[in-house]
């Protein structure tokens, strides 16, 4: 399920998962660790077809799949670049939190706290610069979360781990990864995976998160995960009380 509210288009949760169509030679399947196993199996239980599956893509990618070409269309890299030569960090900011309200990936307080910080012209230049940098310049995670952290605070704190990871994700979903800490601590935990949760967002507690991503597409290699979507999506189906069984 999404990591939040479910998007208002989806198919009906009490709908049957059905089974993608073949899709060629099966591969064979790696040897799996008792959690992998497990969480393997939950997750086949919800969608039979795995990351093919026609329910797996209409609750888990599509809506993020769109943020993505969304950003593609208006925020990549030369576009991106264009509109900083230009100095429009409002028009940036504007974009990158528009693109991002439609996928209910962070809660209704973090979208409020994010669009009150980028409102004013000094928040949307900090926050613009400070996002290419991350996502085209030297990757510093730490400059990016001092980034966020810096932003106007209007009421609630700006910096949590959804904020700071939900931008790569959306505009980069082969590298990054978007973090729920709660729900990626359930996760681990299924999985039997040694993540080094850190309360504060930091470099070191992104690399264990993209380490244990790491280890599941391995372990998964067989069911043809594509990105990092497929990936935190499994995770979400792990760690979520929406897939209480």
């Amino acid at each position: 399920m999404p990591t939040g509210p479910k998007p208002l288009a989806t198919a009906s949760p009490r709908a049957r998962p059905r089974r993608a169509p073949g899709r060629g030679r099966k591969r064979a399947r790696p040897a799996l660790a008792p959690g992998a196993l497990r969480c393997r199996r939950k997750f086949l239980r919800m969608f039979p077809g795995g990351f093919f599956d026609e329910t797996f893509i209409a609750w888990e990618r599509d809506y993020k799949w769109n943020a993505h070409k969304a950003w593609m269309e208006k925020l990549d890299e030369p576009l991106f670049a264009a509109l900083l030569a230009r100095k429009r960090y409002s028009e940036i900011a504007a974009q990158a939190v528009k693109i991002e309200a439609r996928t209910n990936l962070i809660f209704s307080f973090e979208k409020m706290a994010l669009r009150d910080a980028v409102k004013a012209p000094g928040g949307a230049r900090a926050f613009a610069l400070g996002l290419y940098e991350w996502l085209h310049g030297d990757g510093d995670f730490d400059r990016w979360v001092a980034t966020v952290a810096a932003l106007p605070r209007k009421q609630t704190r700006v910096l949590t781990w959804p904020i700071a990871t939900v931008f790569g994700f959306i505009a980069q979903p082969r590298r990054h990864l978007f973090i729920k800490p709660n729900v990626m601590r359930a996760a681990a935990r299924e999985y039997g995976f040694d993540y080094r949760y850190e309360s504060r967002s930091t470099a070191r507690g992104y690399a264990s998160a993209l380490d244990f991503a790491a280890q599941v597409r391995r372990d998964q290699r067989d069911l043809r995960p594509r990105d990092m979507i497929d990936i935190q999506s499994f995770l979400w189906v792990q760690g979520s009380d929406e897939y209480e069984e």
